[in-house]
């Protein structure tokens, strides 16, 4: 697979041909392949294999075929990557099909469905899910609380919800949420998603449940250190992602701060990237919440980091979030103030909502590892995150009852 791999970004070839060894085929090594333009064809009997190959885009073919439908095979899915703007190499000179070439290598039980969880389609089907990206610069401007809350109160309303971690350098939704077990979900789904083996049923799986009488969701916790980002492909996140669209509502996905792409520069081939996962998250995102800390270091932050998202991911339709509002840092009348200063200096982009500061009621869920809507209800800080994304009805709710921590670290 090396030397194959080797001779594809060579640019010596449109379309890879594997007669035997596909099952070393991965989501990634075919995502480095489709970046430079070359499809991956591959030869198999066997049904589970095919199913395995399709899944993470590899076209599959009876080893029986003849000469003729393999040609047209192969001519067929270098039109298709070619039609849908395949890397460097897609084409080769002249338009023509001439720079094909062959390559041969040798080669927990299901928890309870949590409330209001639709049963997931066949292999293939595409989801209807959408996806929630919740992203913010650096300086800890509050994402993974944002992100936690409103998977809560999401799941409060009667959705199924699916929180995932997907920060690759300081995880935190599983400490934040008291999961004293930390399994790295999201790093057992990418593997199985590369290895094409990851359907409905096995996300469920490898997924924690929180469970309350208010609402139960499903958590992907993150990688349990650092060092394990690249075990966050962009190729395998996509996959988990299209996957958490079939198994819930709404998918909630606490990003990473940094949006930086070049860092496979200084590498000959593709490299994994550290960012990779909150590019992807941002580019695959139905809603984006951009979230700031409201003070004097804060709020420049995010007007540059929207700058930087817009560069980065130019679909992207942020909704501003500003965090932690509080008269001592803005001064009298803060959402006011805000506004003034977002109209005058701010990007274009209008300021969505605004999140009082609450030290209190943050200071008390973290210590118990519980959600503000368990344990601070009242509080202005949870209201205004209901009152951000959840329906009318719902944010009129004052108090919910919920099982212990205790009941939920049992759980988990």
């Amino acid at each position: 697979m090396a030397e194959l791999l080797a001779a594809c970004q060579s640019g010596l070839a449109r379309a890879a041909v594997v007669a035997a060894g596909s099952e070393e085929l991965t989501a990634s090594l075919v995502d480095r392949l489709s970046a430079v333009g070359v499809v991956v064809i591959a030869l198999t009997d066997n049904p589970g294999e095919t199913a395995r190959l399709r899944t993470i885009g590899v076209a599959a073919e009876a080893r029986g075929v003849d000469a003729a439908a393999l040609a047209a095979r192969i001519a067929e899915a270098v039109a298709q990557l070619s039609g849908t703007g395949g890397g460097p190499g897609s084409a080769a000179p002249n338009g023509d099909a001439s720079g094909i070439s062959a390559g041969t290598s040798s080669g927990p039980d299901e928890a309870a469905r949590p409330s209001g969880e639709h049963v997931a389609g066949a292999p293939g089907t595409a989801g209807t899910g959408r996806i929630i990206a919740v992203w913010g610069p650096g300086g800890a401007p509050g994402r993974t609380l944002v992100a936690a809350n409103i998977a809560g109160e999401l799941a409060a309303e009667g959705q199924s919800v699916l929180l995932v971690d997907a920060d690759s350098y300081g995880a935190s939704v599983a400490a934040l949420l008291g999961l004293l077990d930390e399994a790295a979900g999201l790093a057992q789904a990418c593997r199985l998603a590369d290895q094409g083996l990851l359907d409905a049923e096995a996300l469920v799986r490898v997924a924690t449940t929180v469970a309350s009488k208010a609402g139960t969701f499903r958590v992907l916790t993150g990688i349990t250190r650092a060092d394990r980002w690249t075990e966050l492909r962009a190729a395998a996140l996509t996959l988990v992602l299209e996957r958490a669209r079939e198994i819930a509502d709404v998918t909630v996905v606490d990003t990473g701060f940094c949006l930086e792409a070049d860092e496979e520069l200084g590498f000959d081939t593709g490299a994994p990237r550290r960012n990779a996962a909150t590019l992807r998250s941002l580019e695959m995102a139905d809603t984006v919440f951009a979230v700031g800390a409201a003070d004097s270091i804060g709020v420049p932050r995010l007007v540059r980091g929207l700058a930087e998202l817009q560069a980065a991911v130019p679909q992207a339709s942020p909704q501003v979030v500003m965090n932690k509002v509080r008269a001592a840092a803005v001064g009298r009348s803060p959402e006011r103030q805000l506004r003034e200063a977002w109209a005058r200096y701010g990007p274009s982009v209008p300021l969505s909502a605004f999140l009082p500061s609450d030290p209190a009621a943050s200071d008390a869920a973290l210590l118990t590892g519980t959600l503000l809507l368990e344990s601070a209800p009242e509080s202005e800080l949870r209201r205004a995150i209901a009152k951000m994304v959840c329906a009318p009805a719902q944010r009129n709710k004052k108090s919910f009852g919920f099982s212990s921590t205790a009941q939920r670290r049992a759980k988990s």
